[in-house]
């Protein structure tokens, strides 16, 4: 009889924290002590606090083992699963309360405001299990609209509910659906975005490693809603763990007639397929996406005609991501009046973030559309690490925009998000602090999108490229307070005739920083300084004379023999030679290096 089960963490990041040793230990320790028959081990998705990776959950207790090592294995087996005593010390310490019982995870300041929908069996299932997933209702949406709904009705219930897509602007997912459904074509396609490119997001990595039959299932129920027989899954191959998983899925979905022909004896026939993306940023484009399924280059496509018309190989062609249809079973099983229950008036449901940057805890967050930054950051996020003041987020990735701290309040929703200059995009939250430079912030996302423009159209292809001509000279102490008009008019050009949303979207973050950090772009042109001492060409390093002590360590340790001085004497730095790596500053004791 199984009396203990325990979770162990396969998301990528737990697996690059060598998740998958910890978890060959911990068979080897139960085989050893002859648990098998009471010790369930699990293989799960993504927890979400990836902060503190590798995790193990032991229940019933739900003791949350943080940071665990291969080494801890036996002590955990000894004392916790056969002697019923639980290995404080190795517990993430949050979940200890001061009488030395245990919080329930959901208490923890990480997961309170949190409303768990599309992730909601990340970490509580073997995603390579389909019969777990059916035991959490799984296919019971797919079953209830083949036997009880008709495709229009299906389609009501997605706009009833006011579900908006996930990876971009936020388009109604059932007003997509009624397009396609309302096109007349003897094949139509259901088509699924993972590849999710932004710099910093893995939210939909962590659903197809952690819940892989959500998507399958949205998928077929689209299919039945629009009146398609088959459907692709784009994903980009740097993600081995969710594209193994996604195919072990539709292998085993497969199997057991939920894809195929005559899914669960109804007649109706859905297949899926998968497709792998070779990395390009430009192919989250709907378009350009469809265009490299096709086999060829990824390229965007004008439009009209759109998608829904005329789509992939010609036919009409419906495409969300990965998350939007992660929350498709649930809005099924549980009604639209619930989803539209949560978020707020035109936003409805729960959006999820990957927290990233300067943030104490970095993971995978969900919460209810309309909780503000603030929240994110300090109730969920734990702050910003070393006590260093916020001072921007960036939301949406190179598409997006950043938002200062004085509009720390903002509720993060499709309107309140553009009404400030940025946007949602697919949820990729990268927090700075003090130390960030924002123009080297922008230098650093157009940088991205110059390398990942597809070259098709002559806005995006020329345009991008100026616009980062200007901020290397910005940043390297040779603009002029002209060149911060021509960087302006520059991109408000780019954004109005460039093809696809890649060009279109792409001068973002230099127009949010812009508009609430001009002042530190006039210090980089007028001042030739750089307020957060990143911008390498705009620094000095100086030693003051009254803090050295003479130790001869920064000496030692610079590279190129820059810094110059006896022993117990104060040291000077040759600024002709100095190359401004900064080992001075880090390696001195007493504070004597300074950044002018």
């Amino acid at each position: 009889m199984i009396r203990s089960h325990v979770l162990v963490c396969g998301g990528t990041g737990c697996t690059s924290s060598n998740s998958r040793s910890i978890l060959e230990e911990l068979e080897k320790q139960i085989k050893a002590k002859g648990l098998e028959e009471e010790v369930k081990i699990v293989m799960t998705g993504c927890f979400g606090l990836c902060a503190k990776g590798p995790i193990m959950i032991v229940y019933p207790e739900g003791a949350f083992y943080s940071h665990i090592k291969v080494e801890d294995i036996e002590e955990i087996v000894d004392e916790h699963i056969i002697k019923g005593r639980v290995v404080k010390k190795l517990l993430y310490q949050e979940t200890v309360n001061e009488d030395n019982t245990i919080k329930s995870l959901a208490h923890t300041d990480f997961y309170a405001k949190q409303n768990r929908v599309a992730l909601r069996n990340c970490g509580n299932i073997n995603p390579e299990s389909i019969d777990e997933y059916i035991a959490t209702d799984g296919y019971m949406a797919l079953a209830k609209v083949l036997t009880e709904m008709t495709p229009q009705e299906v389609i009501q219930v997605m706009l009833d509910s006011g579900l908006r897509g996930r990876g971009g602007v936020g388009f109604p997912t059932g007003r997509k659906w009624a397009f396609a459904a309302a096109s007349e074509a003897d094949q139509k396609y259901v088509c699924c975005n993972a590849d999710e490119g932004d710099p910093g997001a893995f939210m939909d990595r962590s659903v197809l490693e952690g819940d892989p039959h959500a998507v399958l299932e949205a998928m077929a129920i689209a299919g039945y809603a629009i009146g398609s027989t088959q459907g692709y899954i784009y994903v980009r191959a740097e993600y081995p763990i969710a594209v193994q998983r996604l195919k072990a899925a539709i292998n085993h979905a497969r199997e057991y007639g939920l894809l195929g022909d005559n899914i669960l004896g109804t007649g109706f026939k859905f297949n899926v397929d998968v497709r792998l993306g070779s990395g390009a940023f430009v192919c989250g484009e709907e378009t350009a996406l469809m265009t490299s399924i096709e086999g060829n280059r990824g390229e965007p496509r004008p439009r009209p005609p759109f998608p829904a018309v005329k789509g992939l190989f010609g036919k009409p062609t419906i495409l969300n991501n990965v998350e939007t249809y992660a929350n498709v079973p649930r809005i099924i099983l549980n009604g639209p009046e619930w989803f539209a229950s949560m978020g707020t008036e035109k936003s409805k449901g729960t959006k999820v973030f990957a927290l990233g940057g300067k943030i104490v805890n970095t993971g995978l967050v969900e919460i209810p559309m309309g909780t503000t930054l603030r929240e994110v950051i300090y109730d969920i996020g734990g702050g910003i690490p070393g006590g260093k003041k916020f001072k921007a987020a960036q939301t949406g990735g190179p598409s997006g925009g950043c938002i200062p701290a004085s509009l720390i309040d903002t509720p993060m929703d499709y309107e309140s998000l553009i009404s400030i200059g940025s946007m949602m995009g697919s949820g990729g939250l990268i927090v700075m602090d003090e130390d960030n430079c924002m123009v080297d912030i922008a230098k650093f996302f157009l940088g991205f999108t110059v390398d990942e423009s597809c070259g098709k159209c002559t806005p995006c292809r020329l345009g991008t490229k100026k616009i980062l001509e200007i901020l290397d000279k910005i940043t390297d102490g040779r603009g002029t307070l002209e060149d911060l008009d021509k960087l302006e008019e520059l991109c408000y050009y780019v954004k109005n005739n460039s093809l696809c949303g890649l060009g279109q979207t792409a001068p973002n973050p230099v127009l949010s920083t812009l508009r609430y950090f001009r002042d530190e772009y006039e210090a980089h042109v007028i001042d030739k300084t750089c307020p957060a001492g990143v911008c390498k060409k705009l620094l000095s390093f100086e030693i003051e004379a009254d803090k050295c002590r003479g130790c001869t360590l920064c000496a030692r340790k610079c590279p190129v023999g820059a810094i110059s001085g006896s022993v117990k004497n104060p040291h000077v730095i040759d600024k002709d030679k100095c190359i401004k790596c900064g080992v001075c500053m880090d390696s001195c004791k007493f504070n004597a290096v300074v950044k002018r």
